[in-house]
């Protein structure tokens, strides 16, 4: 029986967790937690102790009845009997399976495409679930008008959180492969430590409202006028050297092999070797390795746009590599230290959350270019294909289907190339890197870049008053940017407010940070003055220079590239036309629009009320004078019709058909649609240009238009055109910078110019 009873003891000893053995040990007694509750009522036992169970006292020692020792009492006495040596051996045990778990992870990266299911394995069988605070849909195609506001912890059951690749893409438990180094990290000349170390001083924050903007213009050889500015008080300027070393630039490993073969299209023979990068994507590049903002309104889909993508995807690569290269070092010597020892400042490396890369672009097809510029850039040439996990999903939902476009639409050069592929406005996705793999869908707190458009964001951020709305992953933002700025005036200009306005904000949730990595500039809000922005359009406008002017403020300054238009695109008109110029007064830029209706209705239209003055097209920029002024016509019951981008298709053809046959006096006509579709209209004998188009070259393509009805009549055509002092940059455009400074400097209201002339 003793030999029973002590194996039935050491068993019940064995199945006890370290926890529980430890409980038993100090208080004599299991956690009442694990009490076996069973059916049958039990007597309760009253047992009376002394007061060390350890030792015994002289009293009990004298009584002459000896004391049966129960049951926990032996099993307390083969607990004491454990060693601290055991105890230390386990602790060994523990914690070498753990780091062999870590190892094998190691080794998954490093095992290229072979090992994912073992590394989808090990992340399906582990027990800890994902950050809570990560379930946010990278797919605004998922339940948004869920029960639980995006970024909580209750995803709805359609969200894509791909929780099977959350521990194989975390920055928390993966460390540094030794192969790769920490080289290039270690310069001291590197821009991108130079950058997220520099300290600014309370000081210099306090200053920056005050100061005036400092400002010098540089002119470089491709780029041309340069515009170098800053409000903090040094402001250093450079010019590109004629060579670059790919070595001075402190390219992240592999880029520096990569790039070459990725830019290869763009570079022809012995340039190839010497220098991989072409004239305009090296004068850029070195702009954006210097981390300063820059503003590039040369951007054209037909010329340069695929140049610049691929310049500003190499930039997002290696800052995001050099980030997280920082952080997995830091794990690394973070373990191999012991607890205690070492300062925690000095392995600050992250921001209140984890996405630093946001990229805007205006469709669906631009993000699965820039996608796959990032997995060209990873894998260059060699053998070994990187981890791409769920590539085929996103490949179905951002390519297109070339059958889809009407093999017989005719459109000008610019418009295929601006509207090719998938077209869809209304995206969002989170891509998530580490060393050579890419995880797409990532959840936004798990992704170092965000690729999203305007709307997209929109419908995330929201607006005030509403409950499901979410912009703590801006908090952190590095690096904005903002490609194909120009297409946003055409879809909404206030979705790009609000985001700017809601940029580096403090978080309203820690979502599960290390307060102890957050570098103090983080934790001090002034993330805005270490952010980069990028901004790329097309155009000079008001409104995009307004945006750069506001909302960039890094500290290493601002850079934009003001190059004036020498000829404008009136230059393009091939009809014999009279262009009328007439100019109004307006005392201040508020006042414009009702200035600009009023002279219209006052001094413009009685011209045209005459029935001889019939087949008028109104070509109107903004959508709120178009509301305006159909509101007007319809109260004085004007013969009009109106085409605007919300017309049905059926709407668009009776107006075209009723202004084509001179049954409607007046068509009205704005930007947006022109913009989108690019219809012909026929029939225009008088032009009317309510304000200068937003594109230049929309004003020789509306004017060409007269050509498609050339019946005889070009003796009376006319075109009118208003304008004020607030629209120098856009008059400019039109009929060149020298022209524009005449009429604005000119004290005559009216101004005459003939195209076409024999």
């Amino acid at each position: 029986m003793g030999k029973r009873g002590s194996r039935s003891q050491s068993q019940l000893l064995n199945t006890l967790t370290k926890k529980r053995k430890k409980h038993l040990r100090d208080f004599g007694e299991e956690h009442p937690f694990y009490d076996r509750v069973s059916r049958k009522e039990a007597k309760p036992q009253i047992c009376q102790l002394s007061e060390s169970s350890d030792t015994s006292d002289s009293e009990n020692e004298s009584e002459s009845e000896p004391e049966q020792v129960s049951g926990y009492h032996k099993l307390l006495a083969t607990l004491k009997n454990v060693s601290e040596e055991e105890e230390e051996d386990e602790e060994e045990e523990e914690e070498e399976e753990e780091d062999s778990i870590v190892d094998d992870a190691e080794m998954n990266d490093e095992g290229g495409g072979s090992d994912v299911s073992v590394e989808e394995e090990m992340a399906a069988e582990s027990t800890q679930s994902p950050d809570t605070d990560v379930a946010l849909s990278a797919d605004p195609e998922g339940k948004e008008d869920g029960e639980g506001p995006p970024g909580t912890s209750r995803a709805s059951s359609d969200e894509f959180t791909d929780a099977k690749h959350e521990s194989l893409f975390s920055l928390e438990t993966n460390f540094l492969e030794e192969e790769s180094g920490d080289k290039s990290l270690k310069a001291s000349q590197d821009p991108f430590l130079q950058h997220v170390n520099k300290e600014l001083k309370e000081k210099e924050i306090q200053a920056v409202a005050t100061n005036p903007k400092t400002t010098h213009e540089l002119k470089w050889p491709i780029l041309g006028q340069l515009v170098f500015s800053s409000k903090f008080q040094k402001l250093e300027t450079f010019k590109p050297p004629k060579d670059i070393d790919l070595k001075s630039l402190h390219l992240q490993k592999p880029l520096e092999s990569t790039w070459t073969k990725t830019n290869s299209k763009f570079l022809s023979g012995p340039q190839k070797s010497s220098n991989p990068f072409t004239p305009i994507q090296k004068e850029l590049f070195l702009i954006m390795n210097s981390y300063r903002d820059l503003f590039y309104p040369e951007r054209t889909a037909l010329k340069n746009g695929e140049e610049i993508r691929h310049v500003y995807c190499l930039h997002v690569i290696n800052h995001v590599l050099k980030a997280n290269a920082q952080v997995l070092g830091n794990n690394s010597k973070r373990r191999s230290q012991k607890f205690g020892v070492g300062d925690d400042d000095d392995f600050r490396d992250q921001g209140l959350t984890r996405p630093k890369v946001l990229i805007v672009v205006p469709f669906r097809e631009a993000a699965l270019r820039v996608v796959q510029l990032f997995i060209s850039l990873l894998e260059g040439d060699s053998k070994k294909k990187i981890i791409v996990s769920n590539k085929k999903r996103f490949q179905g939902e951002y390519g297109s289907d070339p059958e889809e476009r009407p093999p017989n639409l005719k459109r000008p050069e610019d418009y295929e190339a601006v509207f090719v592929g998938n077209i869809d406005d209304h995206f969002r996705i989170g891509v998530a890197i580490l060393q050579r793999s890419i995880r797409l869908y990532a959840p936004f707190y798990s992704s170092d870049i965000l690729i999203a458009s305007p709307l997209g964001l929109r419908t995330i951020i929201g607006g005030e008053g509403e409950k499901k709305r979410d912009f703590d992953f801006l908090s952190s933002i590095e690096l904005l940017i903002i490609d194909q700025a120009d297409i946003y005036l055409m879809q909404n200009w206030e979705h790009v407010l609000h985001l700017m306005n809601h940029m580096n904000l403090l978080p309203l949730d820690s979502h599960g940070v290390d307060f102890s990595r957050v570098r103090m500039w983080n934790l001090n809000n002034w993330s805005k003055y270490y952010r980069q922005t990028l901004l790329f359009g097309a155009l000079q406008d008001a409104q995009i220079n307004s945006v750069f002017n506001k909302y960039c403020v890094n500290m290493q300054g601002q850079v934009a590239v003001r190059n004036v238009p020498m000829t404008g695109s009136i230059s393009h008109v091939l009809v014999q036309l009279p262009h009328v110029f007439q100019r109004m007064e307006a005392e201040n830029l508020a006042s414009v629009i009702d200035a600009r209706f009023n002279f219209f209705v006052n001094k413009i239209l009685p011209q045209y009320r005459d029935a001889v003055m019939s087949h008028t097209l109104i070509y109107i920029p903004s959508y709120f004078d178009f509301v305006r002024l159909r509101n007007y016509f319809k109260k004085e019951e004007l013969n009009f019709t109106h085409i605007c981008e919300y017309t049905q298709k059926s709407g668009v053809s009776r107006a075209r058909h009723f202004f084509l046959q001179g049954e409607k006096q007046f068509l009205l006509f704005t930007e947006r649609f022109h913009f989108y579709k690019r219809y012909t209209i026929k029939g225009i004998r008088n032009l009317i240009f309510y304000e200068l188009p937003t594109y230049p070259h929309f004003y020789s393509e509306i004017c060409n238009m007269l050509r498609a009805t050339n019946r005889g009549e070009e003796a009376t055509w006319t075109c009118t055109v208003l304008y004020s002092k607030y629209d120098a940059q856009r008059l400019a455009a039109v009929v060149g910078v020298e022209r524009a400074a005449q009429m604005l400097q000119s004290k005559k209201n009216v101004h005459l110019f003939i195209t076409g002339e024999k």
